[in-house]
């Protein structure tokens, strides 16, 4: 998923060894030091050597809760838990630090024209992909080009937010042109990416993942998704420090060192990822069987204080980049749209069920989250009321909508919309005398998701809400099902990794935007998300708060979802992994650097 999308810096310290030497003395002459002594002196030198600086070799193993659908292209991928081995293996030309300010990466410096209409990059030079390959301008050009493709939307992608602002998309996408300019390799390490107007943050455009030319210049666009090298283990080739050799289907996933990594050949031998139920991490944990358990959401906040008790597990707790949603179907696509693969909220067909804006403002007002986050999250979490991450600048308290838990607030606004209970059955019917019943649905996987279903569901039908909780699909089907619009989703649950880069909330809100599940059909959100964006007044950050508040009290009233809360991140690893060294939206990073004390 947009991971898109985790800030307290972990240091780790080398401590250097002390040289004690054992000297007996009398007045005048000092006696000759016992051997024994000296080589008890060396060896523990030797060991405390090998315990403070980092050692080669080691397998280190990870779970996630859930197994990944199966895309380990970037440029296809969906999930957090593809990501958690996406992650490892691709880079892209800048990188963020623990500020959020973006960093040299791939690309080793870059400069913009005077009104930043363009960027040129200049890249790292001895890149090797993982087959041994040479990592050029021509990969970069390749990558942007591929998600700029007419046949990429149709065919799953949904990085479009990375090609939009690009000169000359539009007409690309639409046919209209069969070139496509934007990103041009002025040599084998120079790239420039041209904007159709002036771009206020370029780095973000330019920061994706990039694929290899070499391997995907003969695969259609539209074939890509079901090419063996966007699936299979073994061909899966980046540039990262790990690569991508082995898997278990939906049981383990495994990655080994890239020897010829540009940034040095990584400590560990392998990282193995596993995928374990969340009700038995903890005691794998404690076992020694697991080594971390990170993204996408950690440890349960239920087990924080007995994994804090383990004694040899170190935790990192930090805000959530991110939120936990309860979101309202506003339109479904057509079937047709569906089959072509096609985005176009002209054809959308209205949910009636959930038309009126004041029937999802009554259901948020019957939902408690903060009993939601007390009684689930242990208290570590947080309301939050706009779907901006309260890390960033733009995030305005007080423009959006408050929904505090008011159930009576809930039955007044139902009840003056015609929406009472007229069998008693202790249901309402809507104002036509209809049943109204409103299908909500889940995936499995998230034990706080999972719960937090029925709760919701309880909820509602105690302001005479008739919920129809469904059976809950595995997420890799769930997702599916979400975006091809099944037409009788009313309700959904769903959490979202934001991106750290920038608040810009196109890729998950915007009408086109595939993220969109809810089908929000607002043209003055996406008026307000191109206004934040548009020089020369965006280049001023006051200009941008100023937009992005309005923004959000058009999200909070208008109600595409319900923000739940964003609960803290929860990342736990054993004391013999060292050199993590979390960002604020991860805690992978700088793997290469990754080592353990008991390496064989």
């Amino acid at each position: 998923m947009f991971r898109i999308s985790k800030q307290r810096l972990l240091l780790v310290f080398l401590f250097l060894a002390l040289f004690i030497t054992l000297i007996a003395c009398n007045e005048e002459t000092k006696e000759p030091e016992n051997e024994k002594d000296k080589q008890s002196e060396a060896t523990g030198e030797k060991d405390a050597k090998e315990k403070d600086e980092p050692q080669k070799g080691g397998t280190i193993v990870g779970a996630m809760y859930s197994a990944p659908a199966g895309m380990f292209n970037p440029i296809f991928y969906e999930e957090a838990y593809e990501a958690n081995v996406i992650d490892f293996v691709y880079e892209g030309l800048v990188t963020q630090n623990e500020s959020l300010e973006f960093t040299s990466n791939l690309a080793k410096e870059w400069k913009t024209n005077d009104d930043q209409t363009e960027i040129t990059f200049t890249l790292e030079e001895g890149v090797k992909w993982h087959d041994g390959e040479e990592f050029t301008a021509e990969d970069v050009v390749f990558t942007y080009k591929a998600m700029a493709d007419p046949d990429y939307v149709a065919s799953g992608g949904i990085r479009t937010a990375y090609v939009m602002p690009l000169l000359g998309y539009e007409d690309y996408v639409e046919g209209k042109s069969k070139e496509f300019n934007a990103v041009v390799a002025e040599d084998d390490y120079t790239v420039t990416f041209k904007f159709e107007e002036p771009n206020v943050n370029p780095l973000y455009t330019a920061s994706f993942s990039i694929i290899p030319e070499h391997i995907f210049k003969d695969i259609p666009v539209a074939d890509m998704p079901k090419a063996p090298e966007s699936l299979e283990a073994g061909k899966i080739i980046g540039t990262g420090p790990f690569k991508f050799t082995e898997m278990v289907e939906r049981e383990q996933y495994i990655l080994e060192r890239h020897d010829d990594y540009w940034q040095g050949a990584p400590y560990l031998d392998k990282i193995v990822w596993k995928v374990v139920a969340q009700s038995v991490m903890t005691g794998l944990l404690q076992s020694g069987e697991l080594d971390f358990i990170a993204d996408p959401n950690g440890i349960a906040p239920a087990d924080y204080d007995t994994v804090n008790d383990f004694g040899n597990i170190k935790i990192i707790e930090q805000a959530d980049f991110g939120y936990q949603l309860l979101g309202f179907k506003h339109n479904h696509r057509s079937a047709e749209d569906v089959e072509n693969g096609l985005l176009e909220p002209d054809n959308w067909v209205p949910n009636e069920k959930l038309k009126d804006p004041k029937v999802r403002q009554a259901i948020a007002y019957a939902v408690n989250r903060e009993g939601l986050i007390e009684g689930l999250l242990h208290g570590r979490g947080q309301v939050i009321n706009s779907p901006i991450a309260k890390q960033f600048w733009a995030y305005d308290e007080n423009a959006a909508v408050n929904y505090t838990y008011d159930p009576d607030k809930a039955k007044q606004i139902l009840d003056e919309l015609g929406y009472v209970d007229k069998n008693d059955d202790g249901f309402r019917e809507d104002p036509d005398g209809n049943e109204w019943v409103l299908n909500m649905d889940y995936p499995t996987g998230n034990e706080l998701r999972e719960k937090s279903a029925p709760l919701i569901e309880q909820m509602l039908e105690e302001v005479g809400i008739n919920i129809n909780l469904r059976q809950p699909k595995e997420m890799t089907a769930y997702v599916e099902s979400l975006t091809n619009d099944n037409t009788d989703w009313d309700l959904y649950l769903l959490g979202w990794s934001l991106g750290s880069a920038d608040p810009d909330p196109t890729g998950l809100w915007s009408r086109r935007a595939p993220y969109n599940f809810s089908r929000w059909n607002n043209e003055k959100s996406d008026e307000l998300i191109k206004k934040a964006l548009k020089a020369p007044e965006a280049f001023e950050q006051d200009f941008r708060t100023e937009v992005y508040a309005e923004w959000q009290k058009t999200f909070s009233e208008d109600l595409p979802a319900m923000l739940l809360y964003a609960q803290n991140s929860l990342w736990a690893y054993n004391e013999r992994l060292n050199g993590i060294d979390p960002l604020p939206y991860s805690m992978y990073n700088n793997a290469h650097l990754w080592w353990v004390k008991d390496a064989k």
